[in-house]
């Protein structure tokens, strides 16, 4: 009885044993990597490999058939087919015996082997495909970065008809690459660019609408080639289309602050007119004259004798002789300045005009009153070239009039002088915007006296000579101020004002 119960408790543990081995075997191939390789014969193809332990080994019989190279940098595992056939490989851990991975590979021999070597030979310079035989066909598949690379590789199959097709397409992380490069060449930490769905966003703030249009400008000079997909081509697939250039531009502008007030300029103008007038006179006269009074007189009286009377009288002018000599010099100097601030880029202007009347005769004989301006007229537009230059650009027009006497029939005499010009001037250094000089002169030699007539004897000699000089200058000095109440301190010590 006892032996028997032994017996049944050996073969119940045994049965646990068992079940539990088997259990730990489902739990070990439950998490095993299990993959089934088809590979042809004479074509080299990677394969990559799951998260591996440090420590492994391969085991299987798929040394017969093909060759493995194993890189553990890249976690991918290179076969190179020998002969035809079907083998297994596994992938252990060395310490504890674990199965890591599994693989079924199944070499076959086929007629596209010379497809696809020429493929390969035509493409093998492209990163990231890889040429197989799938279903009777030599397939390229992968991800590339550029499109002229997926143009190349379309070509390229298509020389061989239907023995080839592509699955080719682009990978998103070229076009992240291609954001990075466009955020690379805006050069604003402000502005974000992400690549979404073959579009590129711009996002961000910056600080003037050019700068917003800059970034779009080249955002759109990066953006690569559109590439049709085939089931789009064939209708298949239906893509919505934005007129953006793929390149949707969602970056605002700063609020720009307010402009800091223009700066002021005081303009400085001294109007200088010189005149200068020099006679010279020197005349001898010595012209003796004769001036017949001889008459006949008849005379009777009881007081006298009667009878005829003849009187001889003469009469000489200028006996004596005569000597004048005359110099006279006149100088005169008008100095008129003004004084005005003008903002920048603003035009000034500043009169001082008088008007002075004279009676003039109308039409049909009536008396009137007309007036001449006398005065200076001055207009001025100031613009400061730059902060740092420190000069002035300056269009000027200035006019003076001045009152030189009177006319016959009482109307003013005046004379007028006009300047035009663009000059550019730094900041408190003065320039003589424009000159006009005037000479006149006059000589003259022995011009007998009208009031002297048949001289005895002449002896006359004169000579006058008359010069008359004018010059008028105009000098401009501008001064830069910060703003209009600068300097106002100082005019109000100079005239003692108090606030």
């Amino acid at each position: 009885m006892k032996l028997k119960y032994l017996m049944s408790l050996i073969l119940v543990i045994s049965f646990q044993d068992a079940f539990a081995e088997d259990e730990d075997q489902a739990e070990e191939a439950k998490f095993r990597s299990r993959k089934f390789i088809s590979l042809t014969l004479g074509v080299e193809q990677d394969e990559k490999l799951p998260p591996l332990p440090e420590d492994i080994e391969f085991k299987g019989d798929f040394r017969k058939l093909t060759t493995a190279e194993f890189s553990k940098e890249a976690n991918i595992l290179r076969f190179t087919p020998r002969a035809e056939g079907f083998a297994t490989m596994t992938i252990r851990e060395k310490k504890s015996g674990k199965i890591v991975a599994e693989y079924k590979i199944d070499v076959k021999k086929s007629k596209l082997d010379k497809v696809v070597k020429e493929i390969r030979a035509l493409l093998g310079d492209i990163e990231g495909i890889s040429i197989k035989v799938v279903n009777n066909r030599v397939v390229v598949d992968g991800q590339i970065l550029l499109p002229r690379d997926l143009s190349r590789i379309y070509n390229v199959v298509q020389q061989f008809g239907e023995q080839a097709s592509s699955l080719v397409t682009l990978s998103p992380l070229a076009q992240k690459k291609i954001a990075e490069f466009i955020s690379r060449d805006i050069n604003n930490p402000e502005i974000e660019v992400r690549a979404v769905n073959d579009k590129f966003i711009l996002q961000g703030v910056a600080n003037t609408d050019d700068e917003r249009a800059r970034a779009e400008i080249i955002a759109k000079t990066y953006v690569p080639d559109v590439v049709v997909d085939a089931a789009e081509e064939k209708g298949v697939i239906k893509k919505r289309r934005a007129a953006n250039d793929g390149v949707i531009n969602l970056i605002t502008v700063k609020e720009q602050a307010p402009a800091p007030p223009s700066k002021m300029i005081q303009m400085v103008v001294h109007y200088v007119e010189m005149n200068k007038d020099y006679s010279k006179s020197f005349k001898f006269q010595f012209t003796p004259g004769l001036e017949d009074g001889s008459n006949l007189q008849f005379q009777t009286g009881s007081g006298g004798p009667g009878g005829v009377v003849t009187t001889l009288t003469g009469v000489i002018n200028n006996l004596l002789p005569k000597l004048n000599w005359a110099k006279e010099h006149g100088h005169a100097r008008i100095l008129e300045s003004t004084s005005l601030i003008v903002q920048d880029g603003k035009k000034g202007e500043i009169k001082q005009l008088t008007n002075m009347p004279y009676s003039v005769i109308g039409k049909d004989n009536t008396p009137g009153t007309a007036f001449a301006e006398v005065g200076i007229k001055s207009a001025i537009t100031p613009v400061i070239l730059g902060e740092k230059s420190g000069s002035v650009h300056m269009d000027m027009e200035f006019g003076l009039s001045n009152l030189l006497g009177s006319g016959q029939n009482g109307a003013p005499i005046t004379s007028s002088n006009t300047i035009q010009s663009t000059i550019i001037v730094r900041d408190r250094q003065s320039a003589a915007v424009g000159g006009l000089i005037r000479n006149a002169s006059s000589t003259g030699y022995n011009r007998m006296p009208s009031d002297v007539k048949n001289p005895i004897i002449s002896l006359y000699a004169s000579k006058s000579f008359q010069r008359n000089q004018s010059q008028f200058v105009v000098f401009v000095t501008p001064v830069i101020k910060t703003s209009s109440s600068s300097g106002a301190e100082q005019i109000k010590k100079k005239f003692r004002l108090r606030d």
